[in-house]
């Protein structure tokens, strides 16, 4: 049965490919049109030359500079000194094919783009109905033409688009949930675990973009002594084995593990592997979305242009409606249940994350594809019944994840020093962590609320309402927070009380997601946000990227980041601001918004080391899933942290007005804590 298929399969790919070498040269009675067709046909024949070259064995036998040149071809247009004439950048074409073509065109070019990881997989299927797509709405204007016919309109290449997303949803999320919980037959597992990691042509095995930062990446991986190595791994995996364990989750339930990583690390996964292995898990890892039909991350390589993944993050605009929400609902139902044994010992992501890329800030343009309004309550409906479902499947309760992160080499000279002041980090002692940050934890647990006030520009005046313990002897409201799930080690968190929690919270500079936020200030009315601006970006942008489309977001955990050791390497350094959110939370208090960190898995109990239970978990709003689980949640959960510098006073205040300061002026000032002051070079 499977080989008829792949034999139809081949036909179709044979006939199609066969039609579009012939576009180029034809005449539809419009240049710009005839040059778009031409130029995608083009680009649909260097994926044709690229699965010759690939199933003759080109990646074993080609030179390294042939693979560097082969890989550069396929990105080439949109990469930033090319992306002006770029077809895959809406305000070219809406340019030239105008504004009722030029959309979906684009949106369908955006498409093609992502046959380039298909055709590395071997995925023939994927190339088939992508390239089919294509000659559809090629035909559609060439019978047009051909018969003296008014051209199709946008809306006519819209209902096109719209029943490709539609008819192929159940192929890709049987695909997409398979590559998220199979261990069996894994591309990326093959390439960590067969290639010759001493020879750089490996990188280019993916069809992932190969960037200076993979190239170098991979040479200092080579580089480092296997001691390192398994340090490296070692925290990365123990991570994740001590997020089960300190959550009362049991492991031994578990068969796989989701890899994230990024090309130039499969050193340090090779090893991590090994590790797993020994706790009896089998590595998972698909490809970071790179088609409409596809979600989720994974494995990825480099980002040949930001500003064109920014341009396409609304595409679903074309076809978004109710329709095509209960349908992506109702095949990815199907897709689990398909897989629900292997979803079932799906343990959760390992994911090594990276930082220290240049600095991005989109430009907003308004020929990009937009949600409507009702579109993005749609969206937002969507995601909170599709994080239900994978919930239903892979139960929030037994599933845990790990995160770490190191630099790449474009963050500049520093790089290796800071590597190497990465892997300390990491690494810190988390005993010595636990008790001082179990002396804060005994401070807190007192306190009525806090009190947060900034200094030196920062505008922050923000009370933050806490849990009342019932018996404190057996229950508090912050967990001690160690190297387990968020690596590195640092910080003390709870789920504040919304009701009676006000103020303003404001940081002079932050990176959020990797977009940079100038004197972005967020106003607190009972827990809830109420108002919101920064210097550098309107409301709209802040309501779509740190509000998730959501008209308000409450303050879904406040946390004390203890990790004075980072915040010093990193200043002395001068990579504070390029830091990802997972270690820059540890560098001062930190606020989230959205969900508490307990989301869709409040129910379970869970404990500090010095066994009282944790039972700030809810707030008034996570509550509400007993009863509307579509209000509870908002999918979302975004850290905002005040650097120790910009830090005026972090002050516990009891029921009875008595005053427990914290930190003042950006030190600790806690009586226990001293050794947290240490790394500022002060004894007290």
């Amino acid at each position: 049965m499977e080989s008829e298929r792949q034999e139809i399969l081949r036909e179709r790919y044979g006939l199609v490919t066969e039609r579009i070498r012939e576009i180029p040269g034809e005449r539809l009675g419009d240049e710009e049109l005839e040059a778009y067709f031409s130029f995608c046909a083009g680009f649909l024949m260097m994926i044709d030359e690229t699965v010759g070259f690939l199933a003759g064995g080109g990646l074993e036998t080609a030179p390294l500079g042939e693979l560097e040149r082969r890989n550069r071809a396929l990105y080439e247009d949109i990469l930033p000194e090319h992306y002006e004439e770029s077809y895959g950048n809406p305000a070219v074409a809406v340019r030239r094919l105008g504004e009722e073509l030029g959309r979906p065109l684009c949106f369908l070019y955006a498409e093609l783009r992502s046959l380039i990881g298909f055709v590395y997989e071997g995925r023939l299927g994927e190339l088939v109905i992508r390239m089919e797509l294509f000659a559809e709405i090629y035909g559609a204007f060439s019978h047009a033409a051909g018969e003296g016919e008014a051209l199709p309109s946008g809306a006519q290449v819209g209902r096109m688009l719209y029943w490709f997303v539609s008819d192929y949803s159940e192929v890709a999320a049987e695909r997409r949930v398979r590559e998220q919980v199979c261990a069996d037959n894994c591309f990326a597992v093959d390439r960590i675990q067969n290639s010759d990691l001493s020879d750089e042509r490996y990188l280019y095995s993916y069809g992932e973009y190969v960037s200076r930062n993979e190239v170098e990446t991979a040479r200092f991986m080579a580089g480092l002594p296997q001691e390192t190595i398994l340090t490296m791994a070692g925290a990365y995996t123990e991570g994740y084995r001590m997020g089960f364990e300190v959550t009362g989750k049991d492991l031994s339930k578990k068969r796989t593990v989701g890899l994230y990583y990024k090309l130039g690390f499969e050193r340090m996964m090779r090893q991590s592997i090994e590790n797993f292995a020994k706790m009896g898990l089998r590595p998972v890892a698909a490809r970071t979305a790179a088609s409409v039909l596809d979600s989720g991350g994974g494995f990825r390589g480099g980002d040949p242009n930001r500003q064109f993944g920014y341009d396409h993050k609304d595409d679903y605009a074309l076809f978004l409606d109710r329709n095509y929400v209960n349908r992506r609902l109702e095949v990815t139902r199907t897709a689990y249940e398909a897989y629900k044994e292997q979803a079932a010992v799906y343990g959760g992501p390992a994911a090594v994350d990276t930082f220290g890329e240049k600095e991005f800030s989109p430009a907003i343009k308004q020929e990009a594809l937009k949600l409507s309004d009702e579109q993005n309550r749609l969206w937002v409906e969507y995601w909170s019944k599709m994080r239900e479902l994978q919930s239903e499947y892979i139960p929030s309760e037994e599933r845990s994840f790990t995160v770490i992160a190191f630099p790449v080499p474009e963050i500049g000279s520093v790089f290796r020093e800071l590597f190497q002041e990465t892997i300390r980090i990491n690494t810190l002692d988390y005993m010595l962590y636990r008790k001082v940050q179990q002396t804060l934890i005994d401070a807190l647990d007192k306190a009525d609320c806090c009190e947060i006030r900034g200094m030196d520009g920062n505008r922050t005046a923000l009370r933050v309402n806490l849990y009342k313990l019932a018996d404190p002897r057996r229950e508090t409201i912050f967990e001690n927070c160690v190297a387990d799930v968020n690596i590195p080690v640092g910080e003390v968190f709870t789920s504040p009380v919304l009701q009676g929690t006000e103020g303003v919270l404001h940081v002079k500079r932050v990176f959020l997601n990797g977009l940079e936020y100038r004197n972005l200030a967020i106003t607190f009315r009972d827990g809830m946000i109420s108002d919101y601006s920064c210097d550098n970006f309107d409301r709209n942008f802040i309501f779509e990227n740190i509000l998730g489309r959501h008209e308000s977001l409450p303050l879904g955990e406040f946390a004390i980041g203890t990790n004075t050791t980072a915040y010093v390497a990193a200043r002395r350094l001068g990579v504070e601001a390029r830091l990802p959110v997972l270690i820059a939370e540890k560098m001062g208090p930190h606020f989230a918004v959205g969900d508490t960190c307990y989301s869709h898995a409040e129910e379970v109990r869970v404990y500090n080391p010095d066994g009282k239970e944790i039972v700030a978990r809810d707030n008034e709003v996570s509550l509400l899933r007993r009863r509307d689980p579509a209000r509870a949640y908002f999918n979302c959960h975004t850290d905002i942290t005040i650097p120790y510098d910009e830090l005026g006073e972090l002050t516990a205040v009891g029921k009875d007005g008595s005053r427990t300061v914290i930190i003042r002026k950006g030190r600790f000032a806690l009586p226990g804590c001293e050794e947290l002051n240490r790394a500022f070079g002060e004894e007290g």
